[in-house]
């Protein structure tokens, strides 16, 4: 049961959300995101820079709920009104709340075991080494329902009438490599493409089965929802595109985004991607309307492959990629050149850098020239307490873009 004093601090800060989400400034973004989405050039860059890793550094200070329903509710919306009104990058604050329902997996029916080491440090347990010995310890994946609907009730309850609580879709996200070194390890997940191909590549393949599973269920079922607008497409980008539904229910996997990437492959040859990694990720990918691709790795080492993916609308061009390979690359292709800049600038130091930020934000521009060019930074766990200087980041990339126009 939530006190009156809580009701009332959650309440106001639905008002001034909603105060954000219709003003002027917000409802340019939207149209900013909308032109952006057609990827024909004709609009600006898209900032983001995602704040859940350095929100603690300022939004728990702001907490005042007690009760846990409360500040969970207190921290989301403290979050996005601290984000709009102080960092001033493109992310859109909503008009309402939203929530989803939808099937994901325990991958081979295999709970990952976790070791923390303190802070941001930690451990996965591998459950499987030796891939021979082991291959029968893999299950088929236990599938789960996952509902917003009880937590939905609950905020429709105390700020609904000021906030609307909407049912959205979500992009899917299939990440096979990332399932199966939280239960493998790195080193026993490289041994096995080396020394046992055949069989990582059947493990591979069941688990691909296993999210097809999913994919039909969700789509049979009825429970597909558009993934179109002001809908968070992983690594910082969002979902806004012409060529995908923005209204309707029931919808086909061929009507939504998905969002895959490999960044464990890393360490392995275009060889060894295109033997063992990338046939499960084109069969996957090929269900969908549209595909965000890639995380940190080095996206133009798998160019080859990936290069036939025909709805590969949005291309991680992380810290690792070669920048000008990609730009060359996409040329011509209505592919986004989402770059991912290194968090050390606004990471590490406590004073940043404006000189190294502009050279690195203008070899950018001028590698995406001629590109749809949009910007997410991730990976930032400490601004020492400074959000001026991640309003000021953003600045900057602003300032270089409209410098080279």
């Amino acid at each position: 049961m939530l006190t009156q004093k809580e009701i009332s601090r959650l309440r106001e800060l639905a008002k001034l959300q909603l105060e954000h989400a219709n003003s002027e400034r917000n409802l340019q973004l939207h149209k900013d995101w909308e032109i952006h989405g057609k990827t024909d050039n004709s609009g600006r860059p898209m900032i983001t820079v995602e704040m859940d890793t350095f929100a603690d550094e300022f939004v728990i200070p702001l907490l005042q709920c007690e009760s846990e329903e409360a500040r969970n509710l207190e921290k989301q919306l403290v979050q996005g009104i601290f984000h709009f009104e102080n960092i001033h990058d493109d992310q859109i604050i909503r008009n309402y709340i939203g929530y989803s329902e939808e099937y994901t997996l325990t991958a081979f029916a295999m709970e990952v075991k976790r070791e923390e080491s303190g802070g941001l440090g930690h451990h996965f347990v591998p459950q499987i080494q030796d891939l021979s010995e082991d291959f029968h310890l893999l299950g088929k994946s236990k599938i789960n329902y996952n509902s917003g609907a009880k937590r939905a009730d609950f905020v429709r309850e105390v700020i609904g009438d000021i906030l609307p609580v909407k049912k959205t879709g979500t992009p899917r996200i299939l990440s096979l490599l990332q399932d199966i070194i939280h239960r493998m390890g790195m080193d026993d997940m490289y041994t096995a493409m080396l020394v046992e191909p055949e069989l990582f590549y059947k493990m591979c393949a069941m688990l691909a089965d296993d999210y097809l599973e999913i994919i039909e269920r969700m789509e049979n079922e009825g429970l597909l929802m558009p993934t179109n607008g002001d809908i968070q497409l992983c690594q910082g980008s969002m979902c806004f595109t012409s060529d995908l539904p923005d209204t309707g229910s029931s919808l086909k996997t061929s009507q939504t985004w998905c969002y895959m990437d490999a960044q464990e492959a890393q360490g392995i040859s275009g060889e060894m991607y295109n033997e063992l990694v990338y046939p499960h990720y084109k069969r996957l990918s090929e269900r969908f309307g549209l595909l965000s691709y890639g995380c940190c790795e080095g996206v133009n080492r798998f160019w080859g492959d990936l290069s036939t993916m025909e709805n590969l609308r949005k291309l991680s061009v992380s810290a690792w990629s070669d920048e000008e390979y990609i730009g060359e690359a996409l040329q011509g292709r209505k592919t986004v050149y989402h770059r991912k800049p290194a968090p050390n600038f606004i990471g590490v130091d406590r004073y940043m850098d404006e000189e190294k930020v502009r050279e690195n934000i203008r070899k950018t521009v001028e590698c995406a020239s001629g590109l749809t060019l949009e910007f997410s930074q991730r990976d930032v766990y400490t601004v020492h307490e400074d959000i001026s200087k991640v309003a000021r980041y953003v600045e900057i990339i602003r300032e270089e873009y409209q410098h080279k126009r």
